[in-house]
């Protein structure tokens, strides 16, 4: 039986600002490992449910007021929402500068347990289970998604990549729909590596890409502009795009709705 730690409501330091704290096991699938135990936050709307279930999979900045944002807005749709920190129990808090230290692929591991851990909830709608991830956690979506890691087989049934930093060479095999929203000025996870990935896929009919001309990364975080270090140096321009940040969020919904419920 898969080991699971229930703890009272509670507010973290460096974790969404409400949730129940909740941890589980990671758990070895393909090529990734099964990392330490997991740390993580659900956030439920009121009622008894059963309620359809989204992962939600934090940035390199780790969990913070980004997650619990979107934490908060899906609850509000009706989902049931478990944002697990992938990094605190690997001993780091963000991978910005260091995107080595902890990968998307580690991570599927920590989605795998996300999964199992949810189907022993009786307040989860059994195959009724997304993903959504932004920048680091959006190409964590992309990874999370083929189909050599049989996610599937675990009731995942769609994903949403905000911004990934998409890998044409390793990620050809996306077995379930995915919406893939991007910046065409996005100068940390360029969106032409987006385009060439969805135009090699095997299933292409299950990618839905939509690319925002005038976005840069993190357009759909509302926060001042701004320039952030990344790694080798490099550091990358954020902006909140009043344009593409509305139109991606009502995508994201309907795009849920369709699979989901």
């Amino acid at each position: 039986m898969i080991r699971v730690f229930v703890f009272v409501l509670a507010v973290l330091i460096g974790g969404p600002g409400w949730g129940q704290s909740v941890s589980f096991p990671s758990v070895t699938v393909g090529s990734s490992q099964a990392g330490p135990e997991v740390k993580g936050w659900v956030y439920k709307p009121a009622g008894n449910g059963p309620f359809p279930a989204i992962v939600l999979v934090h940035s390199c900045a780790g969990t913070n007021t980004h997650t619990d944002a979107w934490g908060k807005r899906l609850v509000s749709w009706g989902y049931l929402v478990l944002a697990p920190d992938s990094f605190g129990p690997r001993g780091t808090k963000a991978v910005c500068t260091t995107p080595n230290v902890v990968t998307p692929n580690m991570r599927v591991a920590d989605i795998a347990g996300a999964l199992d851990y949810l189907a022993t909830r009786p307040d989860v709608v059994p195959g009724r289970i997304g993903i959504i991830g932004h920048s680091h956690g959006g190409s964590t979506v992309i990874r999370s998604a083929q189909k050599n890691f049989g996610l599937m087989q675990r009731s995942l049934a769609a994903g949403v990549a905000y911004y990934p930093g998409c890998n044409p060479k390793f990620d050809g095999g996306i077995d379930i729909p995915v919406l893939l929203l991007a910046g065409d000025k996005d100068d940390w996870t360029p969106a032409d590596r987006c385009r060439s990935l969805v135009s090699g896929l095997l299933r292409s009919d299950l990618v839905e890409a939509v690319y925002y001309p005038n976005a840069y990364h993190s357009f759909d975080s509302k926060a001042a502009d701004r320039t952030v270090p990344g790694a080798a140096g490099k550091h990358h321009h954020l902006a909140y795009d009043t344009v593409a940040a509305p139109d991606a969020e009502a995508r994201t919904r309907a795009f849920f709705a369709k699979y989901l419920r």
